[in-house]
C-alpha cells in the first residue's frame, strides 16, 4: 500500500483511495418478485434502519453468471445511490442467497488485512458524510456514483489496531444505544403520563357537568377576507403546515406579503382557538395569542363567552376521544379532512365556568413539568448522538486511545 501524504496520522497508518483496496459494483437490473424464484433481490426500501429484515425481501430471476456477479457475501457494504437515503450503507451480514438491486453499490473488498467492520464505521464518521455531501452537490437526484465512492480517501491503520478500535467502537456504541433507548422510553412515558392525565380530566362526569355538543359552546364567526388587501398584507399567516402535530406551536411563520397569498383566508384574533381540519390524526391545535391569518383548511374557533374557556377549548381538542371521533369522520367522508357539520355534532361532557378554570390551571402546571422533562431528555439524547460521532472521528485519526469503551 501506498503512503498518502495528505492527512497527519499515526506510525503505520496509511491513506488509501477506496477503489484501490475494494471493488466498487453497481446493483442488477430486474424487476422484484414476490413468488418464490430465485434469489432474494435487494432494494434500498429494503433497508430500515441499519437492517434488514431478509424474509421480507423479494425475489428475482438471474442467470448463474450474473449470480456470481451481483451476489451478495458476508462483509459486503452496499450503499444507497439516489433519494434522500443516498450514501447511507448497509454491513452485509450472514446473507441468504441473494444479489443486490440496481439503485444499491456494493463495496467488496480485495485487500485481506481490511475488516469489514473497521470500513463500515468509517462509513458513518462526519468525515465521509462531508466527503459524500460535497460529491453530490447539484448532481441529479441528489445521487452519487461508483466512481465517486471509489475515489475516496481513507484512513488504514494496520490489522491489530482495526481490530482494537472496532472492538471499542462495537462496545461503546452498544452503551450509547442502551442508554439512548433508555432516555427515548423516559420521553415516551412523560409524554403518555400527560396525555393519560389529560384524557381522564375528559372522561369524568362530576357534579353539575352538562352534556353539550361543540356547537353548543363555539363558533366560527370569521369570514374569509382577500389578503391581497392592504390592510392584511403584513398579517402573519397560519396554514396547516406551521402547526406542529400534537404540540400546538407554530413554526416558519410569515407574512400575506411574503407568502405572496391570493385565495380567501379566515382572520382570527386572540379570543380564537385554530383547529386544522386536514388529516385529524396529527391533532393540529393552535391556542392563539396574535391577530393573523389562516389558511381556509383551518377552523378558526371562537367560545362562546361564560360558556366554554378558550383554554379548556383547547386541551378539549386535545383529547384522545375527539381525535377518535374526528378520525371517524374523515373516514366516513372518505377524504382526510372534518367537515363543518360533523365537528359541531361532537358530543361531551362539560363542567362549571369555574370548574374548568380550575382543570386548566392543572393541566398548565403538569404540561409545564412535562415540557421540563421532555427538555432534559432530548438533551440527553442529543448529546449521546454528539457523543457517537465524537467518538468516531477520534477513532480514524488515530486519537482512540482507550483500551476499554467509554462509559455513557
Amino acid at each position: 500500500m501506498k503512503q498518502g501524504a495528505t492527512l497527519s496520522l499515526p506510525k503505520g497508518w496509511e491513506i488509501e483511495r477506496l477503489g484501490g483496496i475494494a471493488k466498487v459494483i453497481y446493483g442488477y437490473t430486474d424487476r422484484a418478485s414476490f413468488r418464490e424464484n430465485g434469489p432474494k433481490f435487494l432494494r434500498i426500501t429494503d433497508i430500515q434502519e441499519g437492517g434488514v429484515n431478509w424474509e421480507t425481501v423479494p425475489y428475482c430471476k438471474i442467470s448463474d453468471s450474473d449470480f456470481e456477479k451481483y451476489k451478495l457475501s458476508n462483509g459486503d457494504i452496499v450503499f444507497a445511490r439516489t433519494g434522500a437515503t443516498t450514501g447511507k450503507s448497509f454491513l452485509v451480514t450472514c446473507p441468504p442467497k441473494a444479489v443486490f438491486a440496481s439503485y444499491l453499490i456494493k463495496v467488496q473488498i480485495s485487500f485481506r488485512e481490511l475488516m469489514p467492520e473497521y470500513l463500515f464505521h468509517y462509513f458513518q464518521t462526519k468525515t465521509y458524510w462531508d466527503l459524500i455531501n460535497a460529491g453530490v452537490a447539484g448532481a441529479a437526484q441528489g445521487g452519487f456514483n461508483a466512481t465517486k465512492l471509489s475515489n475516496l480517501q481513507t484512513p488504514i491503520p494496520p490489522l491489530p489496531e482495526q481490530r482494537r478500535i472496532v472492538a471499542i467502537l462495537d462496545q461503546t456504541f452498544a452503551a450509547i444505544a442502551k442508554a439512548k433507548a433508555n432516555a427515548e422510553q423516559n420521553l415516551k412515558n412523560a409524554k403518555e403520563l400527560f396525555e393519560s392525565y389529560l384524557q381522564g380530566v375528559f372522561e369524568a362526569r362530576g357534579k353539575g357537568w352538562e352534556e353539550k355538543t361543540l356547537g353548543d359552546v363555539c363558533e366560527i364567526s370569521s369570514k374569509l377576507i382577500d389578503p391581497k388587501k392592504s390592510e392584511f398584507q403584513d398579517f402573519v399567516h397560519i396554514g396547516a403546515g406551521n402547526i406542529e402535530a400534537q404540540k400546538g406551536t407554530l413554526v416558519n411563520l410569515k407574512t400575506a406579503r411574503e407568502e405572496n397569498l391570493i385565495s380567501g383566508k379566515f382572520l382570527f384574533d386572540e379570543s380564537m382557538v385554530l383547529y386544522s381540519k386536514i388529516r385529524p390524526y396529527l391533532m393540529k391545535v393552535v391556542n392563539c395569542s396574535f391577530k393573523g391569518l389562516c389558511s381556509a383548511d383551518i377552523y378558526p374557533l371562537h367560545p362562546i363567552r361564560g360558556v366554554i374557556l378558550k383554554e379548556y377549548l383547547f386541551r378539549l381538542l386535545l383529547t384522545k376521544d375527539f381525535t377518535d371521533y374526528a378520525i371517524l369522520g374523515s373516514q366516513r367522508a372518505g377524504m382526510p379532512k372534518v367537515n363543518r357539520e360533523y365537528l359541531f355534532a361532537y358530543r361531551f361532557t362539560l363542567p362549571s365556568f369555574s370548574k374548568q378554570q380550575s382543570i386548566v390551571r392543572q393541566l398548565d402546571a403538569l404540561s409545564a413539568e412535562t415540557k421540563k422533562l421532555e427538555a432534559i431528555y432530548q438533551k440527553k439524547i442529543h448529546n449521546l448522538e454528539e457523543l457517537k460521532k465524537s467518538v468516531l472521528q477520534k477513532a480514524f485519526s488515530g486519537e482512540l486511545k482507550t483500551e476499554k469503551a467509554l462509559i455513557v
